[in-house]
């Protein structure tokens, strides 16, 4: 049987061109809201070294405090060499703050996240806006290139984000023990802002736990899983929240921001924390 070759020509779409007659656009507008709110508010919050605890509750965003003035700095007041890294002819609101030390681990994963490419690829590099859509670029670049060849980094990021865990599981557990003014003897207790912090970190372990690389890993980069009865389970529960990776990823985004700012509120006497326990 005789073969014919039928050349199709491929018409390329114009920027923002397309066929689809749905709201395409309104997903990459809300994920450019919502990002670059979170982005603006945790720099905001990372720049004011202060308002970050309040009594046992420590915002998620300072968590671990290394260097501070807080009762929950691990290795107390910041030394000099550290304030000094900030010349004086600097603006008076950058100065040193605890979060710049530990702030960029957790932030290095959420950012080079595979589930979150996706949905920024759309929403700040329009590459492409949305499927089927024409793209300002002629060709794709990928990730061989700045800056977004930073995004390989987000396996090594993980190790780092499995940590984050602990540390702010530990700070679930001391915002379970609250002082007594009288004695100063510290008793166990729930308050509002103890179901916050425990919330954020139910959140980000579930974002966490479900990662791509996550899966890899815990599969034991076998290309068959199943030969190896222990990674296959353990590569069968990392795929159930990996299926809703989307799912805990919203969600523990707003919830860091909220517990920040509910410790911000309550150690500027704005809010007050109910005691339910």
């Amino acid at each position: 049987m005789a073969e014919v070759d039928v050349h199709v020509p491929v018409q390329r779409l114009r920027w923002g061109q397309t066929e689809r007659r749905d709201r395409w656009w309104v997903m990459p507008l809300i994920t450019f809201v919502v990002f670059s709110s979170f982005v603006v508010y945790v720099t905001w919050a990372l720049l004011q070294g202060e308002h970050y605890w309040s009594g046992n509750y420590l915002s998620p965003l300072y968590s671990p405090e290394l260097f501070g003035s807080s009762p929950h700095a691990v290795f107390g007041p910041a030394p000099a060499w550290l304030t000094g890294l900030f010349p004086s002819w600097l603006p008076s609101w950058l100065h040193y703050s605890p979060a710049m030390l530990i702030l960029i681990f957790p932030l290095a994963f959420r950012l080079t996240c595979y589930y979150y490419r996706g949905a920024y690829y759309k929403a700040f590099w329009a590459d492409p806006p949305n499927c089927a859509v024409g793209e300002p670029r002629k060709g794709y670049r990928g990730e061989a290139k700045l800056p977004l060849i930073v995004h390989n980094i987000h396996r090594y990021a993980l190790y780092f984000a499995l940590v984050f865990i602990v540390l702010l599981s530990i700070d679930v557990w001391k915002g379970l023990w609250f002082a007594d003014p009288a004695t100063g003897e510290e008793h166990f207790g729930v308050g509002v802002g103890s179901l916050v912090l425990l919330t954020n970190v139910v959140l980000i372990a579930g974002y966490t736990l479900g990662c791509h690389s996550l899966r890899h890993l815990v599969g034991g980069a076998l290309d068959e899983v199943s030969r190896a009865p222990v990674c296959s389970r353990l590569y069968a529960g990392v795929n159930v929240l990996n299926s809703r990776h989307h799912r805990w990823g919203w969600p523990s985004l707003f919830s860091v921001a909220f517990a920040d700012l509910y410790v911000r509120m309550l150690s500027m006497g704005v809010w007050t924390d109910f005691r339910l326990l």
